[in-house]
């Protein structure tokens, strides 16, 4: 783990919760593995379930289902409480916690998916540990299918992680139920995803959190079509995270190629809704792997969204790119041909210093 640039780890419910509430000794020792990493210069992002199920003990609420407005109370109790234990244990190690409350459809709808993508980003980028919970206070899909799993798995192709972790309470995945079928065989490593594969995914037991090895399996598929590998960790032990780091059993699933890869295939498989075009200061600048500035743009042809894709074109009518747009194409124009720091007056509010940010540009050239 210690060669990860950026770590998506998932926490299950039954890690942080048990009958008597927050697991505070557990999670301290969580902590301390986050800042060992971040020691390391891995970015660390963590996906937290738990509000419910502290909430419903917080509340006194009866054992066995909750009516959906019992389990969104729950969730608006058990998210304070869930943010302040990991402030508790994270900030007398020097780390900078934030919460972000997110849901599938904000990385399913395009512009909550770019706002999204550029808070985690920020956030990263100035030394923070973002504790991502989904919004389960308004969330019904969540409550009731537990697609944590999968949030997480979306969050890590989102900032590109390279890793993502779902610490569980089991060690990985078999061939049957271990707990119930002592003969079950193990898998270290899984190459692909089959059919055979995913017959062997069974449903939760622990009675505290949603999810089961379906919705690891489905969060798998996500991650490594995302160039991500992920891992099925056994997380009840003390300082998981360090533990894989020692070869604590576990399962990998190995990526498809790396995360920048995979991106930008992804951005090349996209039809474009516009065209910018750019003069020869801003080809090269783009042959050198820089993002492109409104200063570099000539003019912008079609109609486009923001977020949506765009090619490239150089004076000589060339392709030479294919990006995100971070403007609409009203936006562009106005802004086309102008300094960065001349946006804010021009739009009347302030915007991104790169029409299309490198990150999100395939060169064509």
């Amino acid at each position: 783990m210690s060669q990860a640039k950026r770590v998506v780890i998932k926490i299950g419910s039954a890690l942080l919760v048990d009958q008597a509430g927050l697991r505070t000794a557990w999670l301290q020792a969580l902590a301390e593995d986050v800042a060992w990493l971040r020691g390391q210069g891995t970015d660390v992002v963590l996906v937290s379930s738990g509000s419910i199920a502290l909430g419903r003990r917080i509340l006194k609420l009866a054992s066995g289902d909750l009516a959906l407005e019992q389990s969104q109370a729950a969730a608006a109790v058990g998210q304070i409480r869930l943010a302040q234990g990991y402030q508790e244990m994270l900030a007398p190690h020097g780390v900078t916690t934030a919460q972000v409350l997110m849901t599938l459809d904000d990385t399913a709808n395009r512009r909550r998916y770019l706002n999204s993508r550029a808070t985690l980003e920020t956030l990263l980028g100035l030394g923070v540990v973002p504790i991502v919970n989904e919004n389960d206070t308004v969330a019904t899909d969540e409550i009731r299918f537990g697609d944590n799993d999968r949030l997480a798995a979306s969050i890590a192709v989102t900032i590109g992680a390279d890793q993502l972790v779902l610490l569980s309470d089991v060690d990985g995945l078999y061939s049957a139920n271990p707990k119930t079928d002592p003969s079950a065989q193990h898998f270290p490593i899984v190459p692909h995803i089959t059919p055979e594969i995913e017959a062997m995914a069974g449903d939760p037991i622990s009675g505290v959190s949603k999810g089961g090895m379906k919705t690891k399996l489905l969060a798998a598929k996500v991650a490594v079509a995302g160039g991500c590998a992920m891992a099925i960790a056994d997380g009840f032990v003390q300082h998981p995270l360090k533990a894989l780091e020692e070869g604590a059993r576990t399962s990998w699933f190995l990526p498809e190629g790396d995360p920048r890869t995979a991106r930008k295939r992804w951005i090349s498989g996209m039809k474009p809704q516009g065209q910018i075009h750019v003069d020869q200061g801003a080809v090269q600048a783009l042959a050198r792997g820089k993002s492109l500035l409104p200063a570099g743009v000539i003019r912008v042809s079609g109609q486009f969204g923001r977020g949506e894709p765009v090619t490239v074109i150089a004076p000589d009518g060339q392709i030479v790119a294919k990006g995100l747009t971070r403007y609409t194409s009203e936006e562009a124009r106005a802004i086309a041909g102008h300094q960065s720091q001349e946006i804010a007056e021009i739009l009347t509010y302030p915007g991104r210093a790169a029409l299309i940010h490198r990150d999100d540009m395939v060169s064509l050239t």
